[in-house]
């Protein structure tokens, strides 16, 4: 670490490059005519989609090479990784759309084209139609057995990203390494729709042109965005650097259509000139600019999908909280980090009420942005939670949001966030921010007793939504990724949050609005680190709920192996409430009795459509409902995320996704986390419909063999009997079947839920 530290220091001194200068890029000239073009093009389009977004959507996809959309199959590929835990130094961020919108641009940022340019226009030598042939020279036998070793498929494996002059040598070294890499082969139509559009000289299609009600609604919505004032610049701020990650879309209009939220150097009716910025609260390069709604054109892909409807009862809801309320904005903030990096600077003018308010009335959105923003590969940054736990949040309503501006006020210092040392952080520099954390929980625990005496802690104190299905939500971790889902999925989880408004916003200022994925290994582990204080505060929230003899055994269980310090942050010498819940208990374990209490409480808006209980089959539903049942070594042998396939007897197919929640010792240590593996307490989770963007394991079963699956699900002792399922059950990388069942798979997820689709990834696929 020490080595580590000076790499830092010493990098951080020294200027990056900037861009190289390249020349003007030739493309190959189309061949046929305008119509045959947009035929060509379509079909090409339609095979990227199935068959190579699924490894090449996400930020990590292999060499980034994103093949969304004409642009980034025009940029091509890049050596250079994202996702790279030792880089001393931040890098330039490769944002396709954002840092770069032409093709000259990414060569001078390194990337290396996979179609014919320049002079290599000849098709044969394209990249992309090597990989293609030389797939066909080497199929993958599809004989159903596990990945031969040759394939390295995991995520952190060596990545082979050879340019065009070097692509003969790549041929030699690698013959089995055809595209789709580790995957069967396209079929005839799917290699011609690719190679002839390709020998067409490329054409593309623009998308169509949005309907007239559609650019009736984008204009109305960035004329509120630019409405003159200080009061309405603030408001207009706030929501962006809450949106900027989602895809917006318009309630009742053609919701196919996303937009992201963009700072523009060009006002409405001229074409969008993006201002790129590494976080939304970094300064603009001009004092004038103007919020846009930038149509989003690639394929949308699941890990980053994040769907927000605009609406006029939106509007009005926006006019209500924020705009209505009598305040005075007398001066905007400025863009200096110390301020615009701390959100209860930057916006203290506003009502704490009308941002808590705007944050829950879609807190899966907000909570999303942690989950499912550019994060690809997360596995630090989610060792920090448990694998599945439940959400809820204080009422808006209670003393403690009433009182809480004048608290945030006077602690607002104490509330630095790391991204106000930019993307280059130095290590040395943590014990700050754990000294004002530990100074703010103390100043909290002293707020939440003077607010709250014994029996004040009773479900009232919980928001149950007020006709909002965002009122109680679950988050499912997946190893390396995670998801959040509205409802209380499950059984009765480890731990509990309980969010109030500083922790929520803290949250999404840490890990959305205030976490760059291009920045250094500081920047990165100040993330991680900080994160552990923020969980550890919303655990202690929920504590407050348990009877005051059951709240430290409950929280050494959850830190078993943890140090005393890190024990202390979530019920001791940091974080002490002092008094009895107003529930009256009736068992030795409250934790029960208080899931059903808050199940109870929510339950008018309780979102209940992923529980398997719910469907509406009794035949399937009593079938299937064994496999999530499974505890111990059977649950412990299951991959992270499987979904599963039933083939219904009258015909179709029912979708369910196997879940496993994996234990710990604890979440609150950086390393070792397969040390602190306790296997024997992992269970699993069954849900109806596909949850997750990463799937490690997919199985097809006929419904007649259900009882089957589940049993031989529950027998699991061993990984030779783990490979036997899977050979049973299984629908491998190496499965005949395998495209098939993914041209199956995202039908029925479109079909089910249109908004939140997108492709999935299979990165994360299993080699057995």
């Amino acid at each position: 670490m020490k080595l580590g530290l000076l790499g830092v220091v010493a990098l951080a001194l020294l200027g990056g490059c900037g861009d190289k200068d390249v020349g003007p890029v030739t493309l190959p000239v189309p061949t046929s005519s305008p119509e045959q073009q947009v035929v060509e093009w379509q079909a090409a389009k339609s095979t990227f989609d199935r068959r190579c977004v699924v490894c090449h959507g996400c930020y990590d996809a292999p060499c980034q090479l994103k093949l969304t959309s004409w642009e980034g199959i025009a940029r091509g590929a890049s050596k250079d990784k994202v996702y790279e835990p030792s880089r001393f130094r931040e890098a330039d961020p490769t944002r396709l759309y954002i840092d770069s919108t032409t093709v000259e641009g990414w060569r001078g940022k390194g990337f290396h084209p996979v179609l014919p340019e320049n002079d290599r226009l000849d098709p044969a030598l394209a990249p992309i139609t090597r990989m293609l042939n030389l797939k066909l020279r080497n199929p993958l036998p599809l004989d159903g057995r596990p990945l031969s070793r040759e394939f390295d498929v995991g995520i952190d494996r060596e990545e082979k990203c050879p340019v065009p002059e070097a692509f003969s040598e790549y041929e030699k070294d690698k013959p089995t390494w055809g595209m789709p890499y580790g995957l069967p082969g396209l079929n005839d139509a799917d290699h011609q729709s690719v190679v002839g559009w390709i020998n067409a000289g490329v054409p593309h299609q623009p998308v169509p042109a949005l309907s007239g009600e559609v650019e009736a609604s984008v204009a109305r919505w960035e004329a509120f965005f630019n409405t003159p004032g200080l009061k309405e610049a603030l408001v207009s701020r706030y929501i962006y650097e809450h949106l900027f990650l989602g895809a917006l879309y318009f309630e009742g209009q053609d919701e196919q259509n996303f937009f992201r939220l963009v700072r523009s150097r060009t006002p409405s009716g001229a074409p969008i000139d993006e201002i790129p910025t590494r976080r939304p609260f970094e300064e603009p390069d001009q004092p004038t600019f103007f919020y846009r709604l930038q149509r989003r054109e690639e394929t949308p892909l699941n890990k980053t999908q994040i769907p927000y409807a605009l609406s006029d009862k939106r509007m009005a809801r926006y006019r209500e909280l924020f705009l209505d309320p009598t305040y005075a904005v007398t001066t905007l903030p400025g863009y200096d980090r110390e301020v615009a990096a701390n959100p209860f600077k930057a916006f203290a003018q506003i009502p704490v009420g009308s941002r808590y308010r705007f944050m829950l009335d879609e807190a899966q959105f907000i909570m999303a942005g942690f989950i499912k923003g550019p994060v690809c590969r997360g596995q630090v940054a989610l060792n920090v939670i448990e694998d599945r736990f439940w959400i809820l949040f204080l009422e808006p309503d209670s003393p403690l949001i009433e009182r809480e501006a004048q608290f945030l006020e006077a602690t607002k210092d104490r509330l630095d966030l790391p991204a106000e040392m930019g993307s280059n952080n130095l290590l040395v520099t943590w014990r700050r921010y754990a000294k004002q954390q530990e100074s703010f929980l103390k100043a909290k625990s002293s707020f939440f007793n003077s607010l709250y005496d014994t029996g004040s802690m009773e479900a009232a104190k919980i928001w149950n939504g007020d006709g909002n299905d965002n009122a109680a939500l679950t988050v499912l971790r997946h190893f390396d990724s995670a998801t959040v889902v509205k409802g209380l999925v499950g059984g009765d989880p480890k731990t509990t949050w309980v969010l109030d408004y500083s922790l929520f916003e803290r949250i999404h200022y840490l890990l959305v609005a205030g976490y760059d994925v291009f920045g250094n290994v500081g920047h990165q582990l100040q993330s991680r680190m900080y994160m552990d204080f923020l969980r550890m505060e919303g655990e202690f929230n929920y504590l407050t709920f348990l009877p005051r003899d059951r709240r430290k055994p409950l929280m050494q269980s959850w830190y078993r192996e943890a140090d005393d310090e890190v024990r202390n942050h979530v019920y001791g010498e940091f974080a002490f409430y002092d008094h009895e819940p107003g529930i009256t208990y009736q068992t030795s374990t409250p934790e029960h009795e208080l899931a059903q209490i808050f199940r109870i409480w929510t339950s008018p808006v309780l979102e209940r459509k992923l529980e398997v209980e719910e469907e509406p089959d009794a035949a399937l539903r009593d079938a299937i409902l064994p496999a999530g049942k499974v505890r111990g070594k059977a649950a412990s042998l299951i991959s992270e995320m499987s979904f599963i396939e039933v083939r219904r007897s009258g015909g179709g197919e029912a979708y369910f996704s196997l879940l496993r929640d994996s234990a710990h010792t604890n979440v609150a240590q950086l390393f070792g986390e397969k040390d602190r593996r306790v296997t024997s307490e992992d269970q699993l989770t069954l849900v109806r419909g596909l949850v997750g963007s990463y799937p490690n394991t997919l199985y097809s079963v006929a419904e007649a063999d259900l009882p089957a699956f589940t049993a031989a699900l529950a027998a699991l002792e061993t990984p030779e009997s783990y490979t036997a399922f899977r050979d049973r059950f299984g629908v491998r990388r190496t499965d005949a079947r395998f495209w098939d069942f993914s041209d199956r798979m995202h039908a029925a997820f479109k079909r089910l839920d249109p908004l939140e689709f997108g492709m999935l990834d299979y990165n994360r696929l299993e080699r057995d």
